[in-house]
């Protein structure tokens, strides 16, 4: 099925704008193209692409169908959300995937251009924000967010992690338009731009973060989830299409509980199998997609994340992004809860895993988890050389990082991580005899 999707790609600018990419009836035994636009790299979205595709499960949903039609799955990977709004209201994509932020230009766009959008399900969120993180240089001198004040920070405008700047800009006493010279890049050249001091922060959505940060090309300075405001990536269809053909969205979201199954059932396998069809780091998927990762996966369109959707909106707004968005509208849970049934409700009420130290060892395909980071500390002490990598939770947001790349505290006999060493400041600020020390010491202390 992907050899043929592979082929079908070819051909897709030419199929007519209708939906499916064509116009054949159900049982007349002709051939429907049904085109799903995706983005690879953005690993909260996987369920919808990447793993989704990988696994081969929407494909063989589509066959099981039996209606007498043959389908061919048509898959377009791009960097970000905005290409696939604009293929979608042109109709040329019917299902795509994309950030929150994304998500509410993808509703406007369609209403502007009569070709309406509808949220339909999620694939990855953090109730919190962690999914968004702003990191500067590894020798970069900044140390919060009130010294970005004059300085350049590259972001993509537009995006969920835009919206985490100015956000946590406006929170630190810093205007987002005129107390930094904001860079509107696409994450790899904000990367670059980091990399060459020309942009003195980055602020970027999943993976680039975590992925830089394990490169030894960034250290974290800023942890989204201290916004505490949801961030999530979810799916939308072109309302058209959702009228044209119910039971081929209905079988996209059968596939995505498969996938999200598949993900949560078996995650470092689901992490490795991400690595292999991107080329990120296996290491850097399970910080977000792990069992205890960043992101928790669900296809349930929950009201803490249409509730922070339309906080969004005034963000947009501001930036003169967008106008008004009618949020009720433009989500649409119909085709989803059907497609679940009965589980749908049970996933609606699910809350994320408690965060929790992880281990994963050189050589296996399970990780192990510790009741805290001291422990997993005394296990790394003994282990140095049969680590493949360690993620530890902020000891006040819950955000998964990377132990040796966490900013650590030391507060009696407790040792304590953080993202950003300006929140673990603020512990030591607010803990008499607690203080900031290296990884290293915190080793040594555990060991």
């Amino acid at each position: 099925m992907n050899r043929t999707a592979v082929a079908a790609s070819a051909v897709v600018l030419l199929l007519p704008l209708s939906a499916c990419g064509g116009d054949a009836e159900a049982g007349d035994g002709s051939t429907v193209t049904v085109t799903v636009g995706y983005q690879s790299k953005t690993i909260n979205t996987v369920t919808a692409g990447t793993l989704l595709r990988s696994l081969g499960y929407f494909e063989k949903q589509l066959t099981s169908l039996g209606d007498g039609v043959t389908y061919k799955v048509v898959w377009q990977d791009y960097a970000t959300g905005a290409p696939i709004t604009a293929q979608m209201t042109a109709g040329k994509i019917d299902i795509g995937s994309m950030g929150d932020f994304p998500l509410l230009i993808n509703a406007a766009r369609g209403k502007q251009l009569n070709r309406p959008t509808h949220l339909v399900s999620v694939t990855g969120y953090n109730l919190r924000g962690g999914l968004n993180t702003i990191v500067t240089a590894p020798d970069s001198k900044l140390t919060s967010l009130k010294d970005l004040k004059g300085k350049k920070v590259s972001t993509s405008v537009g995006s969920a992690a835009d919206g985490t700047l100015v956000r946590a800009l406006q929170r630190a006493g810093i205007d987002p338009n005129e107390g930094i010279e904001k860079l509107n890049q696409q994450p790899a050249v904000g990367a670059s731009a980091l990399a060459a001091g020309s942009a003195d922060a980055l602020s970027q959505f999943v993976a680039w973060p975590g992925l830089l940060t394990y490169q030894g090309k960034a250290k974290a300075l800023y942890d989204g989830a201290q916004l505490n405001l949801p961030t999530f990536h979810g799916v939308t269809a072109r309302e058209d299409f959702a009228e044209d053909r119910p039971a081929v969205l209905a079988a996209f979201l059968k596939a995505q509980a498969q996938a999200t199954d598949y993900l949560n059932t078996h995650p470092v396998t689901a992490a490795e199998k991400v690595a292999e069809a991107t080329g990120l780091p296996a290491e850097v998927v399970y910080l977000y997609n792990g069992a205890h990762g960043i992101s928790t996966f669900d296809p349930a369109v929950k009201p803490q994340l249409v509730s922070a959707l339309k906080q969004d909106v005034s963000v947009l707004k501001a930036a003169k992004l967008t106008g008004d968005v009618d949020v009720n509208s433009f989500v649409d849970d119909r085709y989803v809860k059907k497609a679940l049934g009965t589980s749908y409700t049970k996933q609606l009420a699910a809350t994320p895993p408690a965060a929790a130290s992880e281990v994963w060892p050189k050589g296996s395909a399970q990780t192990r988890a510790f009741k805290s980071p001291a422990e997993l500390l005394s296990y790394l002490a003994a282990h140095r050389d049969t680590v493949r990598a360690a993620y530890v939770p902020d000891a006040t947001t819950g955000t998964s990082w990377f132990a040796d790349k966490a900013a650590w505290v030391a507060d009696g006999e407790k040792l304590l991580p953080f993202v950003a060493p300006a929140t673990a400041q603020a512990y030591v600020d607010r803990h008499d005899g607690a203080r900031v020390i290296t990884y290293a010491d915190a080793l040594e202390r555990a060991s």
